[in-house]
């Protein structure tokens, strides 16, 4: 698949999530999980089918894994997580969208200075930098949630 075509696809995914957190939604396991599972997944894939990836590109490949997990984490850290009909929802803030600018800034600093230290640029898979970040956040939500003792919201029924 074309870089183009797949970074696209990231991008409106994350606007549908994100647009959906910020009017609220309720919070349920897969709706917080797979979506950064997927996206891990697909990068870690990306990665593997890399040509030419030295053991530096993927010291930098971790710690930019650790710093996006943390900076996730920081993220779901600032999302609303609250009990209505009985069940868990979250809906992101004014806070979460300043995590975002910040993390975006210091994403794209690493970035810039992992590849002006050597790092191959093929070894940035975008759907990684992306799954981590919000693996991050659903770690935090997740926890959060288990230790409000509400229930999370049930799976929504499929149409058939």
């Amino acid at each position: 698949m074309n870089v183009w075509v797949l970074a696209a696809l990231i991008a409106v995914v994350a606007i549908v999530v994100v647009a959906k957190r910020l009017r609220g939604e309720p919070l349920n396991v897969r709706d917080v999980f797979a979506p950064p599972l997927v996206l891990t997944g697909l990068g870690v894939w990306a990665l593997c089918k890399a040509d030419g990836l030295t053991g530096t590109d993927l010291v930098w490949v971790v710690v930019g894994c650790i710093l996006g997990i943390a900076l996730g984490a920081l993220r779901g850290a600032t999302v609303q997580v609250f009990g209505k009909d009985g069940v868990l929802w979250q809906r992101y803030t004014g806070r979460t969208f300043l995590v975002v600018l910040g993390s975006l800034a210091v994403m794209a600093g690493y970035g810039f200075l992992a590849v002006r230290l050597g790092m191959h640029e093929n070894a940035r898979p975008v759907q990684l930098s992306t799954g981590v970040g919000f693996l991050g956040e659903a770690l935090v939500v997740g926890y959060r949630g288990l230790a409000s003792g509400l229930p999370f919201a049930p799976e929504r029924a499929r149409r058939r």
